[in-house]
């Protein structure tokens, strides 16, 4: 029967609603009693039974489909003192509750291995790190001060392609592929030149997810991997703040309740205000005069404005507002000068009806980020994007499953002038819009987790929709050995503005999809102007004891359309150049490659000790049509060690450690010079003999010649000093490059001389949290 599917969902919706008003429903929110703070991934259960549940980024949780009856309620986390409630659940209702831990005022050696170990059995997590400020603080912090860029650089899979002007390379997805979001708001570039900062304050961040691969259709507009960041809110009890200082920069945050938040409080609000100003071009003068440029200043420098109001409903409702603005230079003698700035603002919000069992969280957020590069060999290049995103996110839970669905909108505008390196010039002013619909319903059953998702995205400036379906499965083989798999469609309009060819990439630019395109690659039709990908990933994980565990992941991402700027134009793209080639007259051409690698990770947390190992093996490849080459973050091997060790009866002393071992990236080598002369404005009646060319550089094949290997290790000693509840001084000494490796950075092409990166580098800071 053509609607007989109508008719049997019209015969079993009574008996499924009525089946469903014989449990009760226990949900809310859980808060840290001293900050008011949402404890997150915090494990809370009805004692005695198989029903639980784990909080989310924002400490809500909600166990469904609870039996009527009398139950304790229990709550615990590391570091806090368990909680415990006898409840009532009622057939039919929701119970909502506010649930508050006490920190404990010294932390036993026990390490509770049971929230992360139940995480792990009910979510895939498939090529995903999530990140905590205790464990980005557990590394040698370089320049005095942890931070979110220098932690990425030991996950699995990451590259990071130097201690300077470095970018972040993800499982063979280049910089303009990572999406990164800070409360649900699109960042364009997340770290400072110097590669040691980005420009997240590591005492804001609540949580930082990355995903390198095979993510959900939650996430899209991105064909790499994904940076999902979370800021934390204001104290909610008392005002406070914290200063500190160190080799490189100095900052200050406040905080404070603007309505404190009490157990019984239907409302409450707070602020958070973060400031950070990098004074390295001076004190460099003074503690490094030994360094290359030292005694100039090391010529890197950036400020970081961040603030953000939060507003709680007593049900766990929030709403929270908040902007920024950043600004970054950097300036090498004969070589290049760099500037950006990017501001914005928005807000997110979440929603908990009073008893449906759904969750609503939206956001919306406009950003502006532009950037500007001089070179003395070079024309100057700039490139700007500013816009908005909006989402809004439904999650309905049910006893074991949540299914999660919602809509996105993206704007955006670029405006971009670049140069090739045959002198002609690309430019482009686009306004584009991109919108996506999506789904995904995870369901637990038996020993299996299965995670399907699907995305509609459509680009209205290309006019072409994207269908992108995702899988993920996990399958708990025994407590401690779990299989693993995911992967996905994937595509995104944004490009890269930068050249490949830049022995240093300081120039972190975009632009948007163009139709500039040639109408054929290796002979067959260009059908889309997007870029896509598809990712493949399988892997395991395995609790070899309580306290140490091993993940493994292989991954394959094909890249089945690439765009880049065109190195090979030679001429403009009108009717006076029909005849010619599209190879050498578009401003934009088609690739196609892949990456393909393994990650290794080992942990070990027990009592005072924590050790971190990865192992990353990588292989990519780009074909442009005309030449096979590989792409300059193109690391075979990487190695990352962490260990970190705590002293003391209250363990108020921290030494710690990192070494990193990676070989050599790939580089284009020079080949020679010659006069270059500008026939490409006179054309032939150009007097040669008396005109003066410019000096031109010829460059060898892309990407043929290797750097040699890079290995660093950094030392560090932390002190923390409770000096009364509410006054605590932390001061921390590290060695940067303990062992002075002179790791290369670039040379120059023309002078040939070599620039090295980071030498050995001590550096102190000092905080005051109060």
């Amino acid at each position: 029967m053509k609607n007989g599917w109508l008719v049997w969902l019209a015969l079993i919706w009574p008996f499924a609603l009525a089946a469903q008003q014989n449990f009760g429903t226990v949900r809310g929110v859980a808060y840290n009693k001293k900050t008011g703070e949402p404890l997150i991934f915090l494990n809370v259960v009805l004692e005695g039974t198989r029903f639980g549940a784990s909080t989310d980024i924002n400490g809500f949780f909600s166990i469904n489909r609870v039996p009527p009856g009398t139950y304790t309620l229990k709550a615990s986390s590391l570091g806090f003192e368990t909680y415990s409630e006898t409840i009532t659940v009622e057939p039919g209702k929701t119970l909502n509750k506010k649930i508050f831990l006490v920190p404990k005022a010294i932390e036993i050696d026990v390490f509770d291995v049971t929230a992360e170990r139940e995480n792990r059995k009910q979510e895939v997590n498939t090529g995903v790190t999530k990140i905590t400020p205790e464990e980005i603080r557990r590394l040698p912090s370089v320049g005095g001060e942890a931070d979110l860029a220098q932690y990425l650089q030991v996950l699995p899979g990451v590259v990071f392609t130097g201690d300077q002007g470095g970018q972040l390379y993800i499982r063979g997805g280049t910089p303009v592929q990572n999406k990164v979001i800070l409360d649900g708001m699109i960042i364009y570039n997340p770290f400072h030149s110097i590669g040691l900062y980005s420009v997240f304050d590591t005492e804001i961040i609540r949580s930082a997810d990355v995903y390198s691969g095979g993510y959900n259709a939650q996430y899209g507009s991105r064909i790499s991997s994904v940076m999902d960041i979370t800021t934390r809110d204001g104290n909610q009890k008392r005002h406070g703040g914290r200063f500190s200082m160190n080799s490189f920069t100095a900052k200050l945050q406040l905080e404070g309740p603007l309505r404190r938040m009490t157990e019984s409080s239907k409302a409450s609000a707070s602020y958070l205000l973060s400031g950070r100003s990098c004074y390295l071009p001076y004190s460099s003068k003074l503690l490094y005069p030994y360094t290359e440029n030292g005694r100039q200043g090391v010529p890197f420098g950036f400020n970081d404005l961040y603030g953000k109001i939060s507003v709680n409903a007593g049900n766990g409702s929030r709403v929270g507002l908040f902007g920024f603005a950043f600004t970054d230079w950097a300036s090498f003698e004969g070589v290049t000068d760099v500037r950006w700035n990017q501001y914005g603002g928005g807000s997110n919000f979440s929603l908990i009806p009073g008893s449906a069992n759904v969750k609503v969280d939206g956001n919306f957020g406009y950003s502006y980020y532009k950037i500007s590069m001089k070179e003395p060999l070079s024309k100057p290049r700039s490139s700007t994007v500013n816009g908005f995103n909006f989402g809004l996110h439904f999650s309905n839970y049910f006893s074991r499953d949540k299914l999660t669905y919602g809509l996105e909108a993206i704007g955006f505008a670029t405006i971009f002038d670049f140069y090739n390196a045959a002198g002609r010039r690309i430019d482009q002013t686009e306004n584009t819009t991109e919108m996506a619909v999506y789904v995904r319903y995870r369901m637990n059953r038996g020993i299996f987790v299965v995670d399907p998702g699907f995305r509609l995205h459509y680009y209205a400036s290309l006019d072409e929709v994207s269908p992108e379906p995702r899988l993920a499965v996990k399958c708990n083989v025994s407590e401690r050995f779990r299989l693993k798999a995911s992967g996905g469609m994937y595509a995104q309009n944004l490009i890269a503005a930068n050249s490949d060819r830049d022995v240093v990439n300081f120039f972190y630019g975009f632009l948007s999809g163009s139709d500039n395109l040639p109408s054929q690659f290796k002979g067959r039709p260009v059908h889309t102007r997007l870029q896509k990908a598809q990712h493949a990933i399988a892997g395991f994980e395995v609790d070899i004891l309580d306290e140490l565990t091993l993940n493994a992941e292989g991954y394959f991402k094909y890249f089945s359309a690439l765009t880049n700027l065109n190195r090979d134009k030679l001429f403009e793209d009108n009717a006076a150049n029909a005849d010619k080639p599209d190879q050498i007259k578009k401003d934009f051409i088609r690739e196609v490659g892949y990456s393909t690698g393994a990650d290794l990770t080992i942990k070990y947390e027990k009592n005072r000790l924590y050790l971190w190992t990865v192992y990353s093996l990588l292989y990519t490849q780009r074909d442009d049509g005309l030449r096979q080459y590989v792409p300059v973050f193109d690391r075979r091997h990487n190695v990352n060690l962490v260990v970190s060790y705590r002293l003391g009866k209250k363990k108020e002393w921290e030494v710690n450690g990192r070494w990193n071992f990676g070989s050599g990236f790939p580089f284009t080598q020079t080949q020679g010079f010659y006069e270059k002369l500008p026939f490409q404005n006179n054309g032939l009646s150009l007097d040669y003999t008396s005109q003066n060319g410019e000096l031109g550089i010829l460059l060898g094949p892309i990407n043929e010649g290797r750097l040699p290997t890079y290995h660093r290790l950094d030392l560090g000693v932390r002190w923390l000093k409770q000096v009364r509840e509410n006054l605590r001084v932390e001061a921390n000494f590290t060695v940067t490059n303990v062992y002075d490796r002179r790791n290369i950075f670039y040379v120059h092409r023309v002078t040939f001389q070599r620039v090295n990166q980071l030498p050995i580098l001590p550096s102190l800071g000092l905080s005051v949290a109060f």
